[in-house]
């Protein structure tokens, strides 16, 4: 087996984190684009937060399926097929952006189409990482992830924003870029599988013989939403891992909006694409810290005390921005609030990983993002309608508001302060497990 200081020398998750990588730069190219291009083509805040409030509420929908996808499938090939499509996708963008064919709804449909398959396939990337990596790797594998994700951030924004300036349709050829290079780091993920791999398919094989036997003349699989059941009550019947969702909810929903305000209020004012891109940069030099930081800190430091630490940051941060509309603060202070990210998600994520069943952890994923992420599409929709009402200083002021009572929740709920450091996961999330089987909700 595989210890943490030799994650680097498994070749299945360098393969496997260069295809992630490639799928994550071409989704942050759309995520900074679209709004942008949606803010361009209408010259309305509100319908560009409507845009995408609902591509995050596909996302949310679509994951829940993608996690049975990914626990009844054979994950590889759920990344391959995602890649795929999302080339398809990418090259319907370029088109309809040369012919100069983007309206409201055109702009609705692709990111309808664009969350769509992010949730239905992007679960199986997530999923695969449990089947590639050991145990006593996770932790140190979430924060390389998340170093990753911060360099992305200083280098997927700004090139966003040129390729923007120069011409949208070289957003369209960035993401086709990416989709094939995640579709050939995906195949080749396929070829090296080991016995784990297999395992992993006889561990599916052996679900779905369960689910087409034992019911009488039923010879299909329970439903997805028996599944879906499946994953979520697990993850509802788990006292570790219940209080950190609902607690996230709200930091996250708290910092979107206030992120999604400065974009669309720099942008009202008349800043540059560049400049504005400028915030994603800032973001990803303060994550990259964090992210360095995350492996020491995973390692020796209770998850309940960077919990804490974490959730103290945007407090502070976000708390300055309704007193100011200066550029540098508006850009400074939300990377300020995100430097303790990196390791709160290393330690979150990889203790997660640690404790769900791999023939769960599909669902039990997909159900985890839909809990935390659930508030979200209420972020653009703030933000929009905020600048149009109540101004950018109340909008903001209501964001600061969120960060607030979520530090304050977390410091009375001994659940998420009781958390440890990276060694005692394992024995930690046993003192958890359900005694129920994995598949008895499967009939």
């Amino acid at each position: 087996m595989s210890t943490p200081s030799r994650l680097w020398s498994n070749s299945r998750y360098t393969t496997w984190l260069v295809s992630d990588t490639a799928k994550a730069l071409g989704g942050g190219l759309a995520t900074f684009a679209l709004p942008l291009i949606a803010l361009q083509v209408t010259g309305e805040p509100v319908q560009a937060g409507i845009i995408g409030a609902i591509g995050t509420v596909v996302v949310l929908v679509t994951s829940l399926y993608g996690g049975v996808l990914a626990d009844r499938h054979d994950r590889v090939r759920l990344m391959i097929v995602g890649a795929v499509t999302g080339a398809a996708l990418a090259a319907g963008i370029t088109a309809l952006i040369v012919t100069d064919a983007l309206s409201f709804a055109v702009l609705l449909g692709i990111e309808i189409a664009l969350s769509a398959v992010f949730g239905l396939f992007g679960m199986a990337g997530e999923s695969i990482l449990k089947d590639i990596v050991p145990a006593d790797a996770l932790g140190r594998a979430q924060a390389a992830n998340q170093a990753r994700d911060a360099i992305l951030r200083l280098g997927a924004t700004p090139l966003g924003g040129v390729l923007l300036a120069a011409g949208g349709w070289l957003i369209g050829v960035a993401m086709l870029a990416s989709s094939a290079v995640e579709a050939i780091a995906a195949g080749m993920l396929g070829r090296m599988r080991g016995t784990e791999a297999h395992d992993e398919t006889r561990d599916v094989s052996s679900r779905s013989a369960r689910s087409t036997t034992g019911a009488g003349e039923r010879t299909e699989h329970p439903g997805v939403m028996a599944e879906i059941r499946e994953g979520v009550g697990w993850l509802m019947r788990r006292r570790d891992l219940r209080p950190i969702l609902f607690t996230m909810t709200a930091v996250n929903l708290g910092f979107s909006t206030a992120t999604t305000t400065i974009v669309y209020l720099l942008q009202q004012r008349g800043e540059s694409p560049a400049v504005i891109g400028l915030l994603g940069s800032a973001i990803g030099a303060a994550t990259l810290i964090g992210a360095l930081l995350a492996t020491p800190l995973v390692s020796r430091v209770r998850a309940g005390a960077i919990t804490i630490a974490a959730l103290a940051l945007p407090t502070v941060a976000i708390g300055i921005l309704p007193f100011t509309d200066a550029v540098p603060v508006l850009i400074a202070a939300p990377a300020a609030a995100l430097l303790f990210a990196p390791p709160l998600n290393a330690a979150l994520l990889g203790y997660s990983m640690v404790a769900i069943p791999t023939e769960l952890v599909g669902r039990v994923r997909s159900a985890m993002m839909v809990i935390v992420s659930g508030a979200m599409p209420l972020a653009p929709l703030i933000a929009g309608a905020g600048l149009s009402t109540i101004g950018p200083a109340a909008t903001l002021g209501i964001a600061a508001a969120l960060c607030a009572a979520t530090f304050v929740r977390a410091l009375c709920t001994p659940a998420l302060r009781g958390l440890p450091a990276e060694p005692a996961w394992v024995a930690h999330a046993a003192e958890f497990e359900d005694p129920a089987p994995a598949a008895s909700a499967v009939r």
